[in-house]
């Protein structure tokens, strides 16, 4: 019988295919006690799905690359961390040997053990951390269930099938695209959270918060995943299914229609010029950006040269990255972002850092760099010797004050000096901006913009910062709204200023990006956007549907507004 789920669209677009439920807690298990002369025989499979579960990490952390492997591969690496945790291990094989038990009930054994002690945790970004305890038993318990049944596929391994799950991990998103997968239906999660926008990047539907998808669907249940209602349609009759073909080919034509728009300005509809830049980090990247016609590059990011390594990127190999880069915008402007790390990731760099309780508050992004000076001015002076090849302007992220700037301007001379020095030919001046993304670089605008040639917001901390609203946190999904009135009239003052002291602002979060946020954007006078480059062009034909003038008239209104809901009202008018 025909049934409609409904839930918060994550992804856009249309997906139809056999429901498989993955319930990560929610194991199907022996538990009849092992004979005697049987429990190393099960140590050993044991053993076997560990070393598995293992290799299909390994497997997808060197198929990750650029932005992927920067959201992705910190998860992967957590997970792979757990999988060689000491205590786990023993604590699995304790069961085994002494208890008795068979693998896949040591294994439930273990993780609800290991659930309650993150649970006691006072620290909520801690406690948080359990999901990883899920997903990882759960990979090992899928590989124990292909040991035990030769018939079962590898998971997700059949063409055509829609993930209903209660949450996922990007890991396993990125895995799962790439092995017949088409859909997400999700019982939990937040439209901005990491795997979110890891679904729109690879154009998979997905919907979160479909509160029922567990318990009212069944495995090889039909489902219609709907992303442009954010319905679930299970059993779908003809009208769904005609629907979903029109769907179809409405969005080939679409594609086709767009990418039209590839080497068109970016307008809007009275005529007034935006400028789009991407956000990238490899080459392949700035090569699409060419080909979309974007004005440059508005963030690079430099963390892909630290990560995953043990040891630090030399001047050498840094300039020669950062080279290329410049080289290949073909003279078009890039903005390169100094090191954003901090101690949740500074252990796959070669840094040695303490952990800390909550890392998104903690020795991060310029504190980082300036803890650092050595490190800082070796990345400094590699970014000042590109700029010989092309216009290049220096990002630094999470700045709080301006006495951050002037110590990054304080030293960024003093490598200028040195290299002029020793010989190189480097550009007379640079370009420093800010990042602004705390809340005190907001409120403290004009005496950033004193020390700074430009800024760029990041709203994607921004706002979970602004409204202490972790973007990862399901429970949190429905309070992390960059469209906030609060977070309007902080973008508004930061764009205001800006404009008044003559200098640019580019927004560089996600809602960059997405054409649902133009008209608002525009209405608070944004004029530089920044984005993946795979949403150029759809942002490129909402900013042409957009008035500027009608929009900037309606911003007193919408900087009055009390309530979210009242913003999209207004929107709605112009």
């Amino acid at each position: 019988m025909r049934r409609v789920l409904t839930g918060t669209v994550a992804a856009s677009g249309m997906a139809l295919g056999r429901a498989r439920l993955e319930q990560p807690a929610r194991f199907t298990f022996d538990a009849t006690p092992l004979a005697e002369g049987d429990v190393e025989a099960e140590i050993a499979r044991l053993e076997r799905a560990l070393a598995t579960a293992q290799a299909e990490l390994t497997e997808l952390r060197g198929k990750l690359h650029g932005a992927l492997a920067r959201e992705v591969g910190e998860f992967i690496d957590a997970h792979s961390l757990l999988l060689h945790d000491a205590e786990l291990i023993n604590g699995l094989r304790g069961l085994i040997r002494k208890g008795h038990y068979r693998a896949g009930a040591a294994l439930k054994a273990q993780r609800d053990r290991l659930v309650a002690v993150f649970d006691a945790m006072d620290d909520p970004y801690l406690r948080s951390r359990r999901e990883d305890v899920d997903h990882v038993i759960t990979r090992v318990q899928a590989a124990l269930a292909r040991q035990a049944s030769s018939e079962e596929k590898k998971l997700a391994s059949r063409v055509g099938e829609i993930l209903v799950t209660e949450g996922i991990a990007p890991g396993e998103l990125a895995h799962l695209s790439g092995h017949g997968v088409l859909g997400v239906v999700a019982g939990s999660g937040s439209a901005y959270s990491h795997s979110a926008i890891l679904a729109r990047s690879m154009r998979l539907p997905m919907l979160v918060g479909v509160r029922d998808a567990l318990t009212d669907l069944r495995d090889g249940d039909l489902v219609l995943v709907d992303g442009e209602r954010g319905e679930a349609v299970v059993h779908p009759a003809a009208q769904d299914l005609t629907r979903y073909r029109n769907w179809q080919r409405e969005a080939a034509r679409e594609d086709r229609r767009l990418a039209r728009l590839a080497s068109a300005p970016t307008l809007t509809a009275d005529g007034r010029e935006l400028r789009l830049y991407v956000n990238a980090e490899l080459p392949s990247e700035i090569t699409q950006a060419l080909a979309l016609g974007a004005g440059g590059v508005g963030l690079y990011r430099t963390e892909f040269l630290f990560l995953q390594r043990d040891h630090l990127p030399d001047e050498e190999e840094q300039f020669a990255a950062y080279r290329d880069a410049v080289l290949g915008m073909g003279g078009l402007p890039v903005t390169i972002r100094t090191l954003d790390l901090g101690a949740d990731k500074a252990d796959s760099t070669g840094l040695a850092m303490a952990a800390e309780p909550n890392p998104a508050l903690g020795m991060r992004g310029v504190r980082l760099s300036l803890h650092w000076p050595e490190i800082f001015a070796t990345q400094l002076r590699a970014i000042i010797r590109a700029a010989c090849y092309g216009p290049v302007r220096i990002l630094v992220p999470m700045v709080s004050d301006a006495g951050e700037m002037q110590a990054v301007r304080t030293l960024l001379e003093d490598c200028a000096r040195d290299l002029r020095s020793q010989g190189h030919e480097i550009p007379d001046q640079f370009e420093l901006g800010a990042m602004v993304e705390i809340p005190a670089a907001a409120i403290a605008v004009r005496e950033l913009l004193a020390k700074s040639d430009f800024l760029a917001i990041g709203t994607n901390d921004l706002t979970q910062y602004v409204l202490a609203a972790d973007r990862n946190n399901d429970a949190l999904g429905l309070l992390y709204d960059p469209s906030h009135p609060v977070l309007l009239r902080l973008m508004a003052r930061v764009i205001r200023a800006c404009r008044r002291a003559g200098k640019q602002v580019t927004l560089c979060g996600e809602i960059g990006g997405d054409p649902n946020f133009a008209p608002l954007l525009v209405a608070l006078g944004l004029t530089d956007f920044s984005m993946h480059p795979g949403r150029i062009l759809n942002m490129r034909d909402a900013l042409a549907r957009c008035n500027q003038s009608t929009l900037r008239a309606l911003a007193p209104k919408l900087l009055r507004a009390s309530t979210r809901e009242e913003v999209a009202g207004l929107l709605k008018t112009a």
